[in-house]
Order: structure tokens, then C-alpha cells, then sequence
């Protein structure tokens, strides 16, 4: 059936008419284009392939005639396998890439009154009479690639031509051929310039100079909202102040036996002689007595006290020729002030004994009391064993009495006692103070102490004005003898002991340490500013000669301000301790001023 279809063609067909013009569409005015018979007849092979997949294609190329023209031989292509062929590659796969690969015309190169379906084959029973007689006279072997289509060309979705893709650039310069894309990557992938230690410290810079301004930033404000530091006060002058002239301690006249020490009670000690051994301490054991009871049973002012009634025992020891005593009778009531005066002024045993019961039932646990407050006082030699000092075991040094006498003339109802060289007690009568150096100037206590173990002892306190205050002065003298009585070392005692305080009395002086409005510290403002401070008014100072002593600084309670305008009191000036101290306001001598903006970032 094929054959009759080509022998109907017509033969003298121009040779030309097959050849595609531009736009691959044959010439319309031509009787049987070319195209259009091979587009029959391969729509009549893929009908035929449709009808019986797997032997159409091989009977068209098995059909096609040896005297066949050229062109219909040249469409049979010569690895299209025989029909009758067992070879194993002849598969749907491979018809199907052999068919892919032949030239398709394109859709809109089909005839008009040729019907296409929606996947682009002409619908089935709409091929037009020509299509069909074409397709029976043409060999059955359309699927053979067309010799005008260029080898190599691409195909389009259902069959159709794909688009040319322009040649970019001529042919020989290497980019035949190239997309679009491929040639905006070469234009653009240029290599980088070749590395420079100025290029890489350019870099480097348009690196790290954003992050060094933003941290730049930050410092800036932390340094501006950050709070304040403390503002601080220092001493600028002389911390400081030595007396001129001969050193006093070394022209007092100092006991050459036993022991003594003096001292200016706030400026310092004059001096310790003689080895620090406990000895007995005889009646100086009583201002350890006094100083309990006032700490357990405490007076202020006038007030006397509670009353207290005199047992048994004490009238009765008030007879006794061995040791001093106070005449009582039992039943009797004393306030405790009146009791102090009957211990203190006459030195009674037996008074000293019933404070003791008194206060703690039995002697023997006031003595545990006694005990501790000289442990607290850091008496570290001092051991007691009674209340009255009667008894010899009873030891201690002159500095450890030194200790307890600087704290017990702190009390004033203490203080007021010893210094009376007499006193009327009702019901007793007037008693005299066995301390005969209390009728000196200045002298004002505190206490005897004589026993044959201890001899000659004595607790002492005087006065001197310097400086525009009464200097409180205090001595112990202990082991002193003299005659051949027990009254006799007594009296030596007090003797060396008035020697020791007129040459203290003698040697006390004052003088202007700091003078008004002598520049003498400064307040830093934490961030490097400072602002200079003054004396508010002259420092006077009570001292003697070859005496060092330290002056102090100390801000204002509550803090240094930031700001504040000249004259403002900032702190004070102090020289020595205690009684003996001396001070005066510390002033700005200028305004002084917060932290500038400057110092802020200057300073961390």
C-alpha cells in the first residue's frame, strides 16, 4: 500500500520544492510541499506505530523500494532496525529517543484545515484527504530525520523546533555558542587585584574602624552616666607635731627603787621604771572593788544610790588593830555613794568585804568578778585573791594599775570620791583621806596602799591647764621604803610620788601646732580634680618637751559632697586623745566642683 502511494506522487515535481525557506514553512504555492508529505507521513507512521507498537516503524523501512527517490531513501535512517530483528535494544525505549531526536515542524507550520489536538498531534480522524493519500504513497519510514533539518537541532516540547540560540560572539574567539548567563559570569568574575601592604592595610582599616567608632561610642557614654566616685579627704601637712626643747621623762625625777610609771592621760607616756614584776599591792586592790561595784551597780550626777545595811561581820572586823577599817555598828543602813566613801577615803577592810557580799554573796565570787574585769582590761600580771587587799597574794604591776586607773577615773561619781581629802559620813562622822599629798595644787587621788610585803604604795592623779584644759596626769609608784614603819614607807611613797608631779606640772606647755588658714589637706574628687582644704582656726596642743604627737584628718560624718562653696567644714583636725584632745574644723579654701565632661573620659 505504500508503494502505490509513491508511484501516484508526481515525478516531475520541481527539485526545489523541497527546500524549506526561512521560518521552516515550504512555499504554499507549490502543489505537494515536501514538508507537508514527510509531516504526512510521519503522522501515518506514528498512526501505524499507535496501531501496532513495536513493528510499524520496522515494516515502513523494511517496505521502502530500492528505486525510491532520494529523498524518501535518505529518510530512512540506517540504525532503524529491521523489523525482523531480535535485536535486544529494539525497545519502546529506544523508538522513543530515535523519535525524539527527528526534525518536527512546528505547530504553527501545520495546515489550517488540519485539526490538532490538545497535545499537539492532529486529532484522530481528522487527517484531511491529502494527509492520507501522501501518507500512502510515501514509504512508511517517516521517522527518519529529514535531510534539510541540521544535524544536531534541538527539539521542542511535543515535537516542535526549538528556538536558534544566536551565535554571541565569532566563531574562533573561543565563547561559540555562549548564553547570556555564561558570558555575564565571564565578564564579571574578574580576578582579584593582586595583594599590597597598602591594599591590605586599607582593608584592614574599612575593617576595624566602624567597630573602633561604635566602641569608641560606648566608652563615651558608660564614662558620662557612670556614678560618681567617692570623693576623698588627705592630709597634706605634717602628720606630726614634736615639742621642742630637752626631753622631759629623762630630767624626772624617778623612784630608784620599786616601780612607777606616769603618763598625760591622751598626750602619752612619760616613761616606765623599774622591772615589771608582780608585788603586793596592799589597799590599791580597793580601786579594783570600787570599779565593780560602780560597773554593776551604776551612779551618775548626785544620785547616792540604793541603801545598804552593814551585817555582823563588818561591824565586828571594824574593831580590828591590824588593818584599817571604818567604824560601824551592825543594822546600820549607808547609800552605796556613803559606802564608796567609807572604802575610798579611810581605806576600810571590812567596808570593802561587805560591797563584796553585797554584790555577789560571798567575797570569794566577787573575787571571780575581779578576775575578769582586769583580764578585760588587759591587767595581764594582775592576780587578786580578796576584796581589801589585806592579804599578800594579791599582786600586780605598775603598769597594769596604771590600766585600771586611766579607765576608773573615766566615772565621775569614782573621781569625785577620792579627790576629798575628808568627808562627814552620818552616823560615822568626819573621816580624813590618808592621802596627805591631796592638800597640794593639782594633786586629786586616788589611792594608798602600805603593808609590810608592800611597803609604800600609791595610785595618783593631778591636774595641770594646758592648751585651755585641765591635762589629767596619773602615776603609779609600788615597793617603796622608807624608816622603819609601815606609815613611814607610806610616806615615802607619797613624797617621790609629789616629786613626779611637780616636775610634770612643771613641764607641761601648749603650743599652735596649725595656724588659721594654714592649707593642711585637699579633697580628690576621684578623677584627678582636687580642691584645697584649711584650717577653720588655730590648733593648740598641750604637750612637753621631746613629745611627738599625731594629727589626724577625719572627713565629716555623712560623707564629702561633690560640690560645695569655699568655707565649707569638710572634715576636722585633731592632735592627741582622750581628755588631752584638740581639734578644730577643716574648710574649703575653695569652691569646690564636680568632675568635668574632660575628666570623665580621661579617667577610669
Amino acid at each position: 500500500m505504500a508503494k502505490s502511494a509513491h508511484e501516484d506522487a508526481p515525478a516531475e515535481a520541481p527539485a526545489d520544492a523541497a527546500k524549506p525557506v526561512p521560518g521552516g514553512a515550504a512555499t504554499a504555492a507549490k502543489p505537494v510541499p515536501e514538508d507537508a508529505a514527510e509531516s504526512a507521513r510521519e503522522d501515518a507512521a506514528g498512526s501505524a506505530r499507535e496501531d501496532a507498537p513495536g513493528s510499524a516503524s520496522a515494516s515502513a523501512s523494511a517496505s521502502a523500494p530500492a528505486d525510491a527517490p532520494a529523498d524518501v531513501r535518505r529518510s530512512a535512517p540506517a540504525d532503524v532496525p529491521d523489523a525482523g530483528s531480535a535485536d535486544p535494544e529494539d525497545t519502546g525505549v529506544h523508538r522513543a529517543a530515535v523519535r525524539k531526536s527527528l526534525l518536527r515542524p512546528l505547530v504553527s507550520d501545520l495546515p489550517a484545515e488540519r485539526p490538532v489536538g490538545r497535545t499537539g498531534h492532529p486529532a484522530a480522524g481528522a487527517a484531511p484527504a491529502w494527509a492520507a493519500s501522501a501518507a500512502s504513497a510515501a514509504p512508511p519510514a517517516a521517522d527518519a530525520p529529514s535531510a534539510d533539518a541540521p544535524e544536531g537541532e534541538a527539539v521542542g516540547p511535543e515535537g516542535t523546533r526549538a528556538m536558534p540560540v544566536p551565535q554571541l560572539l565569532p566563531s574562533g574567539s573561543g565563547n561559540t555558542g555562549a548564553t547570556p548567563l555564561k558570558l555575564l559570569a565571564q565578564l564579571t568574575n574578574t580576578p582579584p587585584p593582586k595583594q599590597t601592604v597598602l591594599r591590605t592595610v586599607v582593608r584592614r582599616f574599612k575593617i576595624w574602624t566602624p567597630l573602633v567608632v561604635l566602641l569608641a561610642v560606648v566608652f563615651v557614654i558608660v564614662q558620662v552616666v557612670r556614678p560618681l566616685p567617692a570623693t576623698s579627704l588627705q592630709l597634706t601637712s605634717a602628720s606630726s607635731y614634736a615639742f621642742t626643747g630637752a626631753p622631759l621623762p629623762q630630767s624626772m625625777p624617778w623612784p630608784a627603787e620599786g616601780q612607777s610609771v606616769a603618763e598625760v592621760e591622751g598626750l602619752g607616756s612619760l616613761g616606765v621604771h623599774g622591772a615589771q614584776n608582780p608585788v603586793p599591792i596592799a589597799s590599791l586592790t580597793k580601786v579594783m572593788t570600787a570599779y565593780v561595784v560602780l560597773r554593776d551597780h551604776p551612779l551618775t550626777g548626785k544620785q547616792n544610790g540604793p541603801l545598804i545595811a552593814v551585817d555582823q561581820q563588818a561591824a565586828d572586823e571594824s574593831a580590828s588593830a591590824d588593818e584599817s577599817t571604818a567604824h560601824v555598828t551592825a543594822g546600820q543602813k549607808f547609800t552605796e555613794r556613803q559606802m564608796l566613801q567609807l572604802l575610798l577615803v579611810p581605806s576600810g577592810n571590812n567596808i570593802a568585804r561587805l560591797l563584796a557580799r553585797w554584790d555577789s554573796g560571798t567575797q570569794e565570787a566577787f573575787v571571780v568578778k575581779m578576775t575578769a574585769a582586769a583580764k578585760s582590761l588587759g591587767m595581764a600580771q594582775t592576780r587578786y585573791t580578796g576584796a581589801s587587799g589585806f592579804e599578800e597574794t594579791t599582786v600586780s604591776t605598775a603598769v597594769d594599775q596604771l590600766k585600771l586607773a586611766r579607765e576608773v577615773m573615766k566615772n565621775e561619781v569614782f573621781r569625785s570620791v577620792v579627790s576629798l581629802p575628808n568627808v562627814v559620813v552620818p552616823g560615822v562622822g568626819r573621816i580624813f583621806n590618808n592621802n596627805n599629798d591631796l592638800v597640794k595644787p593639782g594633786v586629786v587621788g586616788i589611792k594608798t596602799g602600805s603593808s609590810t610585803p608592800a611597803g609604800g604604795a600609791l595610785m595618783w592623779a593631778a591636774n595641770k591647764k594646758a592648751a585651755g584644759k585641765q591635762q589629767l596626769i596619773l602615776g603609779v609608784v609600788l615597793q617603796q621604803h622608807g624608816g622603819t614603819t609601815v606609815n613611814d614607807s607610806l610616806q615615802t611613797a607619797l613624797d617621790r610620788s609629789q616629786q613626779l608631779i611637780d616636775s610634770v606640772q612643771g613641764g607641761l606647755t601648749s603650743a599652735t601646732v596649725v595656724k588659721k588658714g594654714e592649707v593642711i589637706g585637699e579633697i580628690h574628687d576621684g578623677l584627678g580634680g582636687s580642691t584645697p582644704v584649711v584650717a577653720a582656726a588655730d590648733l593648740t596642743s598641750a604637750g612637753w618637751p621631746g613629745l611627738r604627737s599625731t594629727i589626724t584628718l577625719t572627713p565629716q560624718a555623712g560623707g564629702l559632697p561633690h560640690s560645695a562653696k569655699a568655707g565649707a567644714v569638710v572634715g576636722t583636725l585633731t592632735i592627741g586623745t582622750g581628755s588631752a584632745r584638740a581639734s578644730v574644723p577643716a574648710v574649703l579654701q575653695s569652691d569646690l566642683s564636680s568632675p568635668s565632661f574632660t575628666s570623665k573620659l580621661t579617667h577610669f
